[in-house]
């Protein structure tokens, strides 16, 4: 008898914690991003940008406001592609890849891996538990995920393929090796417009990834 109510004890709290996890088809996240000192004291103007994340379904888009340079990043998961659009005091630069580069991204990015920490804390009033990302280069940044907001779509932000949960709280990792840290502090749980996902097109110059290097 008393094996018997430790089984059902122990199988209510495993379901309880499998309940307690909500599957999100569709959100719009909006973070913060505080940026390292040094970046700020070379440019002022990027005191006070924005990383937004909108998810439906199978896209999702990132916008990355710098104040003076504004990066969208369109994601189709399911068609396997990426369109970037660049709009820098109103020159504005349209650049796609196509399946064969989005699949190398991934490849690289599902080489990540997060190991949970003992750590937790509230961000943005859901429960987060501190995971350290390793890069393929042995790098490490550092993740707070919502322990009970699971997204439908694990590649809506290929960097996080391997989280278990949505990032609430990341670093990223400069080309120059400092680290930005995103913190959110607003999350709409609702369906999102499919329009937000269009490809412009018009008004953005199509350019290939090097000619906007040689730019």
């Amino acid at each position: 008898m008393l094996y018997r109510l430790l089984l059902t004890f122990t199988f209510l709290c495993s379901t309880g914690s499998l309940l307690a996890q909500r599957v999100i088809s569709d959100a719009k996240i909006v973070y913060k991003m505080e940026l390292p000192p040094e970046q700020l004291q070379m440019d002022a103007m990027l005191e006070g940008s924005t990383f937004t994340q909108y998810m439906r379904g199978p896209l999702s888009r990132i916008d990355m406001n710098f104040n003076i340079v504004h990066y969208t990043y369109l994601i189709n998961s399911k068609a396997e592609t990426m369109t970037t659009l660049i709009d820098q005091h109103g020159n504005k630069y349209l650049i796609r890849a196509g399946k064969e580069q989005y699949q190398k991204d991934l490849k690289q990015y599902e080489s990540i891996r997060f190991e949970d920490q003992s750590e937790t804390k509230k961000v943005a009033g859901y429960d987060c538990r501190k995971a350290i990302g390793t890069m393929p280069d042995g790098k490490t940044f550092e993740v707070y995920y919502a322990l009970d907001l699971v997204p439908e779509n694990k590649q809506y932000n290929r960097r996080f393929v391997n989280l278990k949960g949505i990032p609430l709280e990341f670093e990223i990792i400069t080309k120059t090796g400092s680290k930005t840290r995103v913190v959110a502090v607003k999350i709409e749980l609702y369906p999102i417009p499919a329009s937000y996902f269009d490809v412009p097109k018009t008004g953005y110059k199509e350019v290939s990834q090097k000619e906007l290097q040689n730019m």
